[in-house]
């Protein structure tokens, strides 16, 4: 049953939250560090395209700002995560991070869960080399791939037991979308474990709906510049196919997946987190 906390919809209790720097409360074992977004190269800033280097940088901070003001929900995404594998996953597991960014959020999800090996993948490689520093603690193997997360999957080899993806399948359009999740659960095991952490469109509502949105949030967001927050909005307009939630849920049973369900809704309710099942 699902219950309700601070707003938030989740299988499970999430405990209460900390204040200024502790992303995550004092009792749970989640700690995030600051970490970095990946604007691609179609994302203006000020008007004015910028270099690789310069958006990395620009990412970087900017995206320090909304982790640690918890504007996008990290803290409650990556505690229902934690609570998901401590839960669900009983043996050693290898965990797939899709587009893992940094990885700050993962890293600390992981951490105390019998995880086998970590593999992260992300096109971009300033984001690996500080992921390094993040994923330090996890007493595991870990392993970090520069590459498209779709390319990843087309040509993975070696085994799967739980694959995660944030705030990045939705830069797909449905068809493809539907087309990795097959190929993911192809990879699984029976019982292998599929998450996603997503934008979700209400139902009976359009992209332009879901945008207009996220653009009211701008208050909300009040650690923000005009000009970062503007930067958001470019990347949503030009990279972001969110799905509703009957959608994302429906996608999943086509791809072959047992179960398919939704875990929570981040208090804003622009995102929610799935799960799907082998």
């Amino acid at each position: 049953m699902d219950i309700d906390v601070s707003g938030i919809r989740a299988a499970k209790n999430i405990d209460g939250f900390g204040e200024k720097d502790d992303i995550f409360p004092a009792q749970s074992n989640i700690r995030l560090e600051p970490i970095s977004y990946a604007f691609d190269a179609t994302l203006f800033v000020g008007g004015t395209m910028k270099s690789d280097q310069e958006l990395f940088a620009k990412g970087l901070a900017t995206y320090q700002k909304v982790v640690v003001a918890n504007y996008m929900a990290h803290r409650e995404v990556y505690e229902t995560l934690r609570h998901t594998l401590l839960d669900e996953v009983i043996d050693e597991f290898v965990f797939a991070d899709l587009a893992c960014g940094t990885a700050p959020g993962s890293a600390s999800a992981l951490t105390g869960t019998p995880i086998a090996r970590y593999i992260g993948v992300d096109i971009s490689q300033e984001s690996l080399d500080v992921a390094k520093q993040a994923l330090a603690p996890l007493t595991c193997p870990v392993e970090l791939r520069c590459e498209d997360f779709v390319a990843a999957i087309d040509s993975w080899k070696g085994p799967l037991d739980v694959v995660w993806i944030g705030q990045s399948l939705h830069h797909l359009l449905a068809h493809d979308k539907v087309t990795l999740m097959r190929k993911i659960r192809d990879l699984l095991p029976p019982g292998g474990l599929f998450m996603i952490w997503e934008p979700t469109r209400l139902e009976g509502e359009d992209r332009e709906g879901w945008l207009e949105r996220f653009h009211q949030v701008r208050p909300e967001w009040s650690g923000v510049t005009d000009e970062e927050f503007a930067a958001f909005e470019s990347h949503c307009r030009a990279s972001d196919y969110s799905e509703t939630a009957a959608t994302w849920i429906r996608m999943g049973h086509e791809a072959g997946f047992r179960t398919a369900d939704e875990l929570m809704i981040v208090p804003n309710r622009l995102a929610r987190v799935y799960r799907f099942r082998n």
